[in-house]
């Protein structure tokens, strides 16, 4: 999966405009200055919008992503890039990442 790294300044929300976090930074490999975020570093959210049950499933807690780089990695971990898939418990929705550095990519 090619695409710009993602590093812990990158804005990454969740479907309902909370904001997302990397519990662990990387700071084994950077850019912008910034450490770049693991495929296995779990994100926590905060400012869900979603309600909780019995209106809905929500508010968005955490989120975990499921595809990352496939060539580079660090310490033999995939890195997460702009077009990465990730889900949201208990919600089942999806991260996006809106913003992020442009410099360095990687597949």
């Amino acid at each position: 999966m090619a695409g710009f790294l993602v590093h812990v300044g990158a804005q990454v929300l969740c479907a309902h405009g909370g904001q997302a976090t990397p519990t662990a930074p990387n700071p084994r490999v950077t850019v912008s200055g910034q450490p770049t975020v693991l495929m296995t570093a779990p994100y926590i959210v905060a400012g869900c919008a979603l309600p909780p049950p019995p209106a809905a499933n929500g508010p968005c807690v955490t989120g975990q992503w499921l595809m990352g780089t496939t060539r580079v990695t660090s310490n033999g971990q995939p890195l997460v890039v702009q077009s990465s898939q990730a889900i949201c418990a208990p919600t089942a929705t999806p991260l996006l990442i809106l913003l992020t550095q442009t410099r360095v990519s990687a597949l």
